[in-house]
This record gives C-alpha cells, structure tokens and sequence, in this order.
C-alpha cells in the first residue's frame, strides 16, 4: 500500500554504499622531510599531492584520491633520489679535486 507520504516497497533497502575502506596514505610526513631536508621543488610538489589525498578521498573520488596518494609518493621519493645524487656527485668532485691538489695536475 503506498499513499502520499509512503516509500514504496523495496525503497531505500537492499545493499547499502560501497565500502572503499580507510583513505589510502597520503605520506605527508616524507613530503616535509624530503622539502625540509632534500629538494624544496620537488619536497613542495609532494607535499601539495599529499594534501590532496584526504580531500579527494571524503569528496568520493577514490581512484583521484590514490593516484595524488602515488604521486605524493613518487615526488617525496624523486626529492630524496635528487639529494642522494647530488651528494655523490658532490663526494666525486672533492675526490678529483683532492686528488688534483696532493699529486698536482702533471700525474693525471
């Protein structure tokens, strides 16, 4: 029986919403360290990924959510990538450079 006011049968039942589980992480602390202690451009750009997790997340687009979550991930990562290679190319330098200074320029 439905009247005016009434839901018809079967309205409002049956499966309830999907259920995507917990937001994906968003790495925001390997974001700041990689910004404070590594590259800023690249630390900057990871941490601005990662503070879109949480919105795209609880704003229903999931799938936005864990690809800002990856490339938060992959920014923090090239950032620290960057440092660990401008290190050694720092560690060379001083090396040819020492090297140059204690047998002079003639033993190259």
């Amino acid at each position: 029986m439905t009247g005016p006011f009434q839901q018809p049968p079967g309205y409002g039942y049956g499966y309830g919403p999907p259920n995507y589980g917990p937001p994906p992480e968003n790495h925001l602390v390997w974001a700041i360290l990689t910004t404070i202690m590594c590259c800023l451009p690249l630390g900057v750009v990871a941490i601005v990924k990662s503070n879109q997790v949480h919105s795209l997340w609880f704003s229903g687009q999931f799938e936005a959510a864990h690809k800002a979550a990856n490339e938060a991930k992959k920014w923090a990562m090239w950032s620290a990538l960057t440092m660990v290679i401008l290190f050694v190319l720092y560690i060379l330098v001083f090396v040819v450079f020492l090297g140059i200074g204690l047998f002079g320029v003639g033993a190259l």
